[in-house]
């Protein structure tokens, strides 16, 4: 699996529990902190990474020492294709996770607003399997017109495109990303998300307006319910959620895209490649950190197969290099 994703780049500080922050100067002893990559790009590449994909991540950092550290979290990725941005600091995110595994978020942008298409190599994104673009609706230095030529060059390589997005999203958004998303195989927003960019009030209206825009599938992501899989054909597939003891949720969205894919790209039907998703969401919950949780693919099948016998069994025999395949839900 020769997978390229092109997208947000974030360094992620993360403590645990903590259930409130100390007024003053005072302070509070955590059982763990860690710093993790994350962003719908850098979090989702590490998971694919250790399912066994070989990984290509093209993405803007500053010129700093998050960088370094953030490169080292990164170390089972090619990341040759970062650019670093003169006078901007790598994107950054300090989480306070709290003891039921929610947390707020204190962010700064940074430099992955900063991406723009002459930092992206796009003859390597013709020469992948899948191209997954992580957080578009945050990358402001690409222009609708940049994002479709990003998605277009994968295509034309023969390359499967998943698109997911990284903030609450809006309307303009939608208008922005609407061309590229037209143009994806799947696009996986979590639900609140895809109800933000449509306007609408309810999952199906929104789930159809996606559809309109021509994409081949989407993917709605529901946290702890699971995901809702809809094909171009309208065709619906509800995958309920694992029960897990959640200890954080970051990055519990990365960690479905990345098991969704990975299952994609060995050939499985999109249902069974939904439920590799929702395993490695549910995996990445129970630790801390969206890298947390999942070792490896045949780690995540043994997970699956206390659930789903079945349908684990299924992926282990595609595991073995086959072809990306079309299938109706």
């Amino acid at each position: 699996m020769n997978v390229a994703a092109v997208g947000v780049h974030i360094l992620d500080v993360l403590g645990r529990p903590v259930e409130a922050i100390p007024p003053g100067q005072g302070s509070a002893r955590l059982a763990e902190i860690r710093a993790t990559a994350a962003g719908t790009a850098a979090g989702t590449a590490v998971d694919l990474a250790k399912l066994g994909a070989h990984v290509r991540t093209f993405g803007a950092v500053g010129a700093d020492l998050m960088a370094d550290v953030l490169a080292l979290a990164m170390a089972g990725c090619d990341t040759g294709g970062l650019v670093r941005k003169a006078g901007a600091q790598t994107s950054a995110t300090i989480l306070p996770i709290r003891p039921d595994g929610t947390r707020p978020a204190l962010h700064v942008p940074g430099a992955s607003r900063l991406l723009c298409l002459d930092d992206i190599d796009l003859g390597a994104l013709r020469d992948c399997d899948a191209l997954l673009v992580g957080g578009p609706d945050a990358l402001a230095g690409l222009s609708a017109a940049d994002l479709v030529a990003i998605v277009t060059a994968a295509r034309d390589g023969g390359a499967l495109v998943l698109i997911d997005v990284l903030h609450p999203g809006s309307a303009r958004d939608f208008e922005r990303l609407g061309p590229a998303i037209a143009l994806a195989d799947w696009f996986c927003p979590n639900g609140d998300q895809l109800l933000a960019l449509t306007g609408r009030t309810g999952l199906d209206d929104a789930i159809a307006d996606v559809l309109a825009l021509g994409c081949g599938g989407i993917a709605v992501t529901l946290g702890a319910e699971g995901c809702v899989l809809t094909g171009a054909d309208g065709g619906t597939l509800a995958v309920p959620g694992m029960e897990v003891e959640v200890v954080d949720t970051t990055g519990c969205g990365d960690g479905f895209d990345a098991g969704f894919l990975t299952g994609l790209l060995q050939g499985c039907a999109p249902g069974d490649a939904a439920w590799l998703g929702v395993a490695c969401g549910s995996l990445v919950a129970t630790g801390l950190g969206s890298d947390a949780g999942i070792e490896s693919l045949p780690q995540v099948l043994g997970f699956l197969a206390a659930v789903q016998p079945e349908i684990a069994g299924r992926i282990e025999q595609r595991v073995q290099g086959h072809s990306v395949k079309e299938y109706s839900l």
